[in-house]
């Protein structure tokens, strides 16, 4: 009788995901309030499918002479994104990172 394979619990999926976001701040313009937003378990149970979800600054088209120093955070304003992340069931491996649309 063949050994089932071991699956990685909930948790440390959601952890993984959320790690791999973290160490991608830089990269998405910074990262507020991460939220756990959505788990599923694939078809085929080979994946954990994480959706998250994050604040950040709008990007806004403002001529080059504005000193963004002097803006206000009302001005600048707060968008939130959500990413999709795919994570081995197995291994805890974060393999994609998706935009979320809504």
């Amino acid at each position: 009788m063949a050994k089932a394979a071991t699956r990685i619990d909930v948790r440390a999926a959601v952890s993984a995901a959320k790690n791999y976001l973290i160490s991608m701040r830089d990269l998405l313009g910074g990262t507020q309030d991460i939220r756990l937003e959505e788990v599923e378990l694939s078809e085929n149970e080979q994946f954990w499918l994480i959706t998250l979800g994050y604040n950040r600054r709008k990007d806004l088209a403002l001529p080059d002479e504005v000193d963004y120093s002097d803006l206000s955070p009302e001005f600048i304003g707060i968008e939130r994104d959500y990413k999709i992340f795919t994570v081995n069931a197995q291994t805890g491996a974060v393999e994609s990172m998706k935009i979320r649309e809504l």
